[in-house]
């Protein structure tokens, strides 16, 4: 097999995004940490419960909505368990898997830190891009996640997608 070298165009646009991302990755967990002594991660999982009518979620589709590892999910969720901003219960319709829960005191912490965090996120991204950025932006990266997930062809199988992955025997969920 060939390698198909990235030409220099692909190089530098490749570069870019290393370097933007893990600058805009570490000023919003800087801003996190700051204000709330909690990482991006756990931050994302009390927004994704919030946006739930009855703030609750089946773990393995909260990993799904994060892209991350059950095991990584379950590990975050213990933390967020301990400071009693989640619960986790059994899942009634599956006795196999667990149900995340946003309590109070986490909806509580998500008000209030939610504004810093967005604050971050608009001067660290948004305000550098015009609005027809933004769209290619959205666009883009609708198209990346989606290449990953309809298994196009690439070298990325489902069963490859972290929410799939069987990383850990004891991750809490199916």
């Amino acid at each position: 097999m060939t390698t198909r070298w990235l030409t220099p165009e692909e190089q530098r646009a490749w570069r870019a995004f290393v370097a933007g991302y893990l600058l805009l990755d570490d000023a919003i967990d800087r801003q996190l940490q700051q204000e709330a002594g909690m990482p991006h991660l756990y931050y994302s999982i009390l927004a994704n419960l919030s946006d739930i009518p009855e703030r609750r979620l089946r773990m393995t589709e909260l990993a799904e909505r994060l892209k991350i590892t059950r095991s990584r999910l379950t590990y975050a969720v213990s933390r967020l368990e301990k400071d009693g901003l989640v619960r986790r219960e059994d899942c009634p319709w599956d006795k196999r898997g667990s149900v995340a829960v946003l309590t109070d005191e986490g909806m509580t912490v998500l008000e209030n830190v939610a504004p810093g965090h967005v604050e971050t996120v608009r001067a660290a991204l948004f305000d550098r891009l015009t609005p027809e950025q933004v769209g290619q932006l959205e666009e883009i990266f609708t198209q990346v996640a989606r290449g990953f997930q309809e298994n196009d062809g690439a070298e990325t199988a489902p069963e490859d997608l972290p929410w799939r992955r069987r990383s850990s025997p004891c991750s809490g969920t199916p």
